[in-house]
């Protein structure tokens, strides 16, 4: 990935925080100083740059992993606009797709144990606590809400909302 293209999905996750389309130097470090969830992708976002620019990416990404509990691997595909909210702890499988525009509660899992985890589509809200696993196909403007659990060849389609 490009400086340019990891700027531009730095800036559409700190648009999806602010709400305000220009960032100032003082925007990004006040809200990488509050916000645990920009603060990591932050950090996941520039170690996906080119072999000697990611290593200290990395090394921080890393280490805010194990302190936050947000374990998501750096090769998983997470689209523009990610949102964590509540600073985690969350677990992202790396066979994962995410969409544009998602939301994720703490205390959720995205998973898989075959390699073969969800693709989730555009502005989805994962709410808190909610279990993901093993094959399942999310559609565009979906609301998961807290404590759901779905698994095994599911498919949700459009404009859905689940409840507990």
């Amino acid at each position: 990935m490009r400086l340019k293209d990891c700027w531009t999905y730095i800036r559409s996750d700190l648009y999806r925080i602010t709400g305000k389309d220009h960032i100032t130097l003082f925007s990004l470090i006040r809200e990488g100083f509050f916000d645990i969830g920009f603060r990591f992708m932050f950090w996941f976002r520039l170690q996906r740059l080119p072999a000697p620019f990611n290593l200290l990416p990395r090394l921080i990404c890393r280490t805010m992993s194990l302190r936050h509990h947000i374990d998501i691997e750096r090769e998983t595909e997470i689209g523009y606009g990610f949102k964590i909210m509540h600073g985690g702890p969350i677990v992202i499988n790396v066979s994962a797709k995410i969409g544009n525009n998602v939301n994720i509660g703490q205390f959720s899992t995205i998973g898989s144990l075959s390699l073969n985890a969800a693709t989730i589509g555009n502005n989805v809200y994962i709410g808190p606590s909610v279990c993901i696993v093993e094959n399942v196909h999310i559609g565009n403007n979906v609301t998961i809400g807290d404590d759901c659990k779905i698994q095994n060849n599911v498919s949700v389609y459009d404009n859905v909302h689940l409840e507990n």
